[in-house]
């Protein structure tokens, strides 16, 4: 501990008094997405030097660099406080008024008809894209769907299969997995909170059917998009119980979790990760000791701070962004397209021997590089305006993520908000639509649906004598008499200038 700088302790003090803040804010809506953002910084920068042993780090860098880093982190986390509610006030002006809806599912449950229809209708059209996606992968894999459904007899085909580097339309696929990953994940909410049997148990089926295609797969950040929205919501939306028994049912998922990604980091470098859990099965206490990769974002930004110093890095001033921004749009529409992180990946040592050997999709690199969600900022814009400008990106997400709670009643918003918290941490490595899309192509869909509103077949009629607690939610009608009945506190919004009903 001796080891450790002044800005250290400045950026764990940081760390306290903002997840107090932060937790203080939570019935407005900002305060959840803001939690998941300072854990994300714990975890991927604090937990770094804790997990990967910090005094290796002293061997390695010089220390100026390791105290300009932690000074990065600081000034990342002083403007991302600073400037999260500014941006939340300008983004959500109109709904300012409205209280978390989550915070109001969490204390009053999610047996709410309004919320439930909804629920309903969008399982229908998420298994409808699931089926069509199915359809497409049996055309691409033909004789292998069996194995599509049931990798861990054996084999994962791979019906989205494509470059490291896209040609022609194989954006198309691209865009068929991020959409497969989406309804994945919603199928998981669905059974974690619906209150309908049927939507419940046709959504357990689902999962059972769509997720082992992700467990058994080598990328970690899909198992965690696809398993954590479900787990989260299960635990604070539906499951009853005190705070300690939350606690210990997320601390048996996190160990089994973390098990099993210890497994895929075992044998994912020696062959299918379905092969060898066929051959040898899941043993969780030899697979538990493993190390775990990649949570070494302290270490990047330490590395870049070192390239900038030494002159071989130079930050390219907004051109990773702009290529981060690019790559939706096809190679085949445009095949000057700039590539994600190759400069840094050649700064890291990562190029090949010469721009020919590129030539097979790889983009003229072994491997490419997270440089961190502060790292990023850094390499776009230095040492001063880049953690800002990765602030300023942040603070905008928690802006989207708070709409989506203040208007949780509607259609889709509470599956979206789960997957967006849990793609909070996947930032964490970089802030890149790649890890985005699966929300992105979300949100594409409910704004269709808001334009295009479902038809219901007779809906209820309203029965102003039946009230619910969630009747402040947003969206829904408050019942004041009702609340006022069985003693809950709940407020309903009034309108300015509106005259109370005794």
């Amino acid at each position: 501990m001796s080891g450790f700088p002044i800005s250290f302790w400045v950026v764990v003090g940081v760390l306290i008094a903002g997840g107090i803040w932060s937790f203080r804010r939570i019935k407005d809506g900002t305060g959840i997405p803001m939690l998941a953002v300072i854990g994300t910084v714990t975890a991927w920068y604090v937990g770094d030097v804790f997990y990967n042993d910090y005094g290796i780090f002293l061997q390695t860098f010089k220390d100026s660099v390791l105290q300009n880093a932690w000074w990065e982190v600081a000034w990342f986390l002083i403007v991302f406080l600073v400037a999260a509610p500014y941006v939340n006030r300008w983004f959500n002006a109109r709904y300012l008024r409205q209280q978390s809806g989550v915070y109001q599912l969490a204390r009053f449950g999610v047996d709410q008809p309004s919320l439930q229809r909804q629920l309903d209708i969008l399982f229908i059209g998420c298994a409808f894209i699931y089926a069509i996606l199915v359809l497409v992968a049996a055309i691409r894999i033909k004789g292998e769907m069996y194995y599509f459904f049931f990798p861990y007899l054996g084999y994962k085909p791979q019906p989205w299969g494509r470059g490291r580097i896209g040609t022609g339309f194989d954006a198309a696929l691209s865009f068929a997995e991020y959409v497969q990953m989406m309804v994945s994940a919603v199928f998981g909410v669905m059974a974690a909170v619906s209150t309908n049997r049927r939507t419940r148990y046709l959504a357990l089926l689902l999962c059972f059917i769509a997720w082992p295609y992700y467990l058994f797969d080598r990328t970690r950040n899909y198992i965690l998009a696809v398993i954590l929205p479900a787990i989260l919501t299960w635990v604070f939306l539906r499951l009853r119980g005190s705070l300690l028994k939350k606690i210990a049912i997320l601390g048996a998922c996190y160990l089994v979790l973390s098990a099993w990604m210890a497994f895929i980091i075992e044998n994912r470098s020696g062959g299918s990760i379905a092969n060898a859990f066929k051959e040898r099965g899941f043993n969780f206490k030899r697979e538990s000791s493993v190390h775990h990769e990649g949570l070494n974002m302290y270490e990047e930004l330490c590395w870049i701070n070192t390239f900038i110093e030494k002159g071989t890095y130079n930050p390219n001033w907004g051109a990773r962004y702009f290529a981060e921004l690019a790559n939706p749009i096809p190679r085949a529409l445009w095949h000057n397209k700039p590539l994600i992180g190759i400069d840094y990946a050649i700064a890291r040592g990562q190029g090949v021997k010469s721009a020919n050997d590129g030539g097979d999709g790889s983009g003229g690199v072994y491997a490419t590089i997270s440089t961190g969600m502060i790292g990023q900022g850094v390499v776009n814009f230095g040492t001063i305006l880049g953690p800002a400008a990765a602030a300023l990106l942040m603070s905008f997400w928690v802006a989207v993520l708070a709409r989506l709670d203040l208007n949780i009643s509607k259609l889709g918003r509470l599956p979206l908000y789960a997957l967006g918290l849990i793609l909070t941490f996947n930032l964490g490595r970089d802030i890149t639509l790649i890890t985005l899309y699966p929300f992105v192509f979300g949100t594409a869909l409910l704004w269709w649906l808001d334009r295009h509103p479902p038809r219901v077949a007779n809906p209820p009629a309203p029965n102003p004598s039946a009230g619910s607690p969630a009747a402040g939610l947003p969206g829904g009608r408050p019942i004041q008499r009702r609340v006022r009945r069985v003693g809950i506190g709940l407020r309903p919004h009034r309108r300015p200038g509106s005259v109370r009903r005794s």
